[in-house]
């Protein structure tokens, strides 16, 4: 692939939820963040830590998207009959073979690189890019705006795991970590997640 390598933005932690008409709010999906390098008919699947993922039948299908070659910022899920998150499933085989990949922001688009322009452009694109690709695993993550504690509270009523905040005009910058998440604190699937993780790279 001749696209260039890129580190995912980053995400500062705050302790709460707030409004603010500058800012889009997203649901924090609970999966493997990962930026999808699409290229020539394939795709690669990398890690924030810049490693590569094996979800093989995820990378057939985005290597198929409509397009001469993208870089695309998302999140790897397992999603159950409600469309809820399900971590633990990433870590067992059968499952991994259907995830699908939330896709919150587009940064490369056909030669382009839109890592300048502001954010509800990238998403703009994005959202078309989506539509038209009809990929049953390729999903566009959905925002609102400007209300984030309503938000964080309907998301912690449903046992989800947090919200990000991220400016309406912020360009994607990879140096600063200028997205805000914002965590439930009671979210069940938390609990004993590092021991879990633990357990599972043992096995690899």
């Amino acid at each position: 692939m001749n696209l260039p390598r890129i580190r995912p933005m980053r995400l500062r932690l705050v302790k709460e939820p707030f409004d603010n008409p500058d800012y889009i709010f997203e649901l924090k999906h609970d999966g493997f963040r990962a930026l999808a390098y699409i290229d020539g008919g394939e795709c690669r699947l990398v890690s924030r830590n810049l490693k590569n993922l094996r979800f093989e039948s995820l990378r057939t299908a985005l290597g198929k998207l409509p397009v001469k070659n993208a870089i695309i910022d998302g999140e790897i899920v397992c999603l159950d009959e409600k469309g809820a998150s399900q971590f633990n499933a990433l870590l067992t085989t059968k499952e991994r073979d259907a995830a699908a990949f939330y896709a919150f922001d587009l940064i490369w688009l056909s030669g382009a690189d839109l890592r300048r322009k502001p954010l509800m452009e990238r998403k703009a694109w994005l959202c078309e890019l989506v539509r038209k690709s009809r990929c049953p695993r390729l999903l566009y993550a959905q925002h609102v705006e400007g209300g984030g504690k309503e938000f964080f509270n309907e998301i912690c009523r449903c046992d989800l795991e947090g919200i990000v905040a991220k400016r309406k005009t912020g360009m994607y910058r990879e140096d600063r970590p200028d997205w805000l998440k914002i965590k439930n604190r009671a979210y069940s699937q938390a609990e004993g997640r590092h021991e879990m993780l633990t357990r599972a790279r043992k096995k690899n």
